[in-house]
């Protein structure tokens, strides 16, 4: 389910209603500073839309009429989820857009997920911030797998995040991404690496969080 409080609220959006003009609109847009906003019917809560602002030049530049009413380049009427969406149908789509128009339990506009939101909480979930090392492990892909990679690390160190990855084709192959908490020093990751490797999980992959984060 999507939380709400990932949601920026429609009280706090630039919107356009669909009786304005082009023309009206392209001012909306340039004033903002946003290159696209929502466009909603006259009472403000049916979303109708998204209006681009690189539509609009284009529309301007080829002499098109700025009077016509700003649904006339309408885009994206049907890119939205609703509030109770599962994760996943939110994630795949948003994949190529600057947000998703997100909608309540009653179908009326509620506000918009932007990917730049939903990144920051993928970011947080990883426990990237607070973390020491991410370990790539590679796993046949056998029943199972999860749990004793994750056995196997827990004798060493609690498990501040894990996210599972792709299946490469033709072989049943995952990746596993480990992030360890800020207090696993280099002696305690090469025991944990070690010990993996001896019960046959490759870890082709180490990141240093606090190097990154220092710039080194």
């Amino acid at each position: 389910m999507l939380l709400k409080t990932l949601v920026k609220p429609k009280e706090r959006l630039v919107t356009i209603k669909e009786d304005a003009t082009l023309e009206e609109a392209l001012k909306v847009l340039e004033d903002s500073g946003y290159r696209c906003v929502p466009i909603l019917d006259e009472t403000g809560t049916i979303f109708r839309g998204n209006i681009y602002k690189m539509h609009i030049y284009r529309h301007k530049s080829r002499g098109g009429d700025m009077s016509l009413p700003v649904t006339t380049l309408l885009k994206n009427a049907t890119k939205f989820v609703n509030i109770n969406s599962a994760f996943f149908k939110v994630f795949f789509s948003i994949k190529d857009l600057p947000y998703i128009a997100v909608l309540d339990e009653r179908n009326n506009f509620y506000g918009i997920l932007t990917h730049t939101r939903l990144l920051d909480m993928l970011s947080q979930s990883w426990n990237v911030n607070v973390g020491s090392y991410v370990l790539t492990v590679v796993a046949p892909g056998a029943r199972g797998d999860l749990e004793e990679i994750s056995k196997i690390i827990t004798k060493y160190s609690s498990i501040a995040s894990v996210i599972s990855l792709d299946a490469q084709e033709a072989e049943l192959v995952h990746r596993i991404m480990f992030t360890l908490p800020a207090e696993v020093d280099e002696y305690r990751l090469n025991r944990i690496i070690a010990a993996l490797e001896r019960k046959e999980y490759r870890v082709p992959e180490v990141e240093d969080l606090r190097a990154e984060a220092s710039g080194n």
